[in-house]
């Protein structure tokens, strides 16, 4: 069992967790996630180890409370257990100096990008960071992502925070902005997000990495649910990443698989509410 010792509500559907895990503290690098599993019924479901702490054994996780399983997580407190927690897991970001990169995160991806945004400041580099979400209630980590970058930008599509508009907005200005010397992109966030950085970078001829750690469900490779073509080739997300070259990874197809889930997601929720939260039914 693995116990909650910190619980902190981000944002009102997102909530970050640090869970005692003195195994996978001290292994944990940027880009690594793990398996979480709630109760010993329940599904399990990845999620980005945000932090870690090697002396105190604790992990930290952010987690958005948009299904079944993480309304579950979301719900427990401080005190309470998670049933299995595997990991670090997954291929850890390649991090080296590039010199000046552009980190863009979107929604809770910023839970992602933040500690690989923190791997390159300490690896020497100059760190210009973009954040947004649809609205001010879904962005998040604003302070930590100051701390670890020259320069963030905020963008909101409904302008209820920073600059009204998406995130390539800005990015396409940083890429035109020649004293900056962007020469690597790291984005994380919705999957039609992720291909729209892609495909502008693809212009600029800019190496841009992306996670798809948000289409994984075993962790394993066995159960294929995370399949994604990559330059041609099959690959599995969870055991071939999260990471990968964004301009070769086929979003198309990508995107058209992942709403293969919808519904079943939706009824498996609708669901929970009924047995769990009867005024919501």
């Amino acid at each position: 069992m693995f116990r909650i010792i910190q619980k902190e509500r981000l944002a009102s559907t997102i909530t970050k967790f640090v869970v005692h895990a003195p195994y996978i503290a001290p292994k944990r690098r940027p880009g690594n996630f793990a398996i979480i599993r709630v109760v010993e019924s329940g599904e399990r479901i990845p999620l980005t180890l945000v932090d870690s702490d090697p002396v105190a054994g604790t992990i930290t996780l952010i987690v958005q409370a948009i299904g079944k399983t993480t309304q579950l997580l979301c719900s427990l407190q401080e005190g309470d257990s998670l049933r299995d927690v595997v990991g670090p897991l997954g291929t850890p970001t390649p991090i080296e100096n590039h010199g000046s990169v552009a980190c863009v995160g979107g929604g809770v991806g910023t839970a992602v990008i933040y500690p690989i945004a923190r791997g390159l400041r300490e690896a020497g580099n100059n760190v210009y960071s973009i954040i947004g979400g649809r609205t001010s209630e879904l962005v998040i980590l604003e302070q930590e992502m100051a701390r670890v970058s020259n320069r963030v930008i905020t963008t909101t599509d409904d302008g209820s925070l920073g600059r009204k508009g998406i995130v390539t907005d800005p990015l396409r200005e940083m890429l035109d902005d020649r004293s900056l010397g962007i020469s690597a992109v790291y984005a994380i966030g919705p999957l039609p997000m992720m291909k729209a950085v892609s495909n502008l970078t693809r212009n600029y001829g800019v190496p841009t990495f992306v996670s798809l750690n948000a289409i994984m469900v075993d962790g394993t490779g066995m159960c294929g649910g995370c399949r994604v073509t990559v330059d041609g080739t099959m690959k599995f997300a969870c055991v071939d990443g999260p990471e990968f070259d964004g301009h070769k990874v086929d979003f198309d197809e990508l995107i058209m698989r992942n709403r293969s889930y919808t519904e079943l997601e939706r009824l498996a929720h609708q669901r929970y509410l009924q047995t769990t939260l009867p005024e919501h039914a």
